[in-house]
Formats: structure tokens, sequence, C-alpha cells
């Protein structure tokens, strides 16, 4: 982790996003003091496979059918 002041990066800003683009981060510094962080954003987590928990549970007949109405009251706050 690199400190950088902010009016280093005003003077070329793409040199320090080509940096963070290869991993570096930076503390951004205004009159001696931190005032931001700088780095690359955390690659994307992998997406769950397709059919993970197939066969481990059954949707009923009636999973979209409208509720009672006595659910229906509680969720309203009757």
């Amino acid at each position: 982790m690199f400190n950088v002041t902010l009016d280093e990066i005003q003077r070329d800003p793409s040199k320090y996003l080509r940096r963070v683009e290869a991993g570096e981060t930076f503390i951004i510094l205004q009159a001696d003091k931190p005032i931001a962080e700088l780095r690359p954003i955390p690659s994307s987590k992998k997406l769950r496979p397709f059919g993970l928990c197939a066969g481990e549970f059954t949707v009923p007949d009636d999973f979209d059918a409208p509720l009672p109405e006595d659910m229906l009251s509680a969720f309203d706050g009757k």
C-alpha cells in the first residue's frame, strides 16, 4: 500500500489508475491526512452452478397460491 497526495493524482490520474489495474492500492493524502483509499475492485465471485441442489427438495404444487387471510393480516399488523 502506497501513500500519494491528491496533487500527485491530479497531475497524472491515468498513471495511478494503471497501477491500480495492476493490483496496487493507494492511500490518498490531503494536507498529510488520509482522505481516501484507491484500490482495485475485487474480482467477481464465481456463480453457483445451475442445479446445485437438484433433487434435494420439491416445490409444492400450491407454492404460488394466495396466502390464507389470517397470514395476510399478520403481515399487515392486524
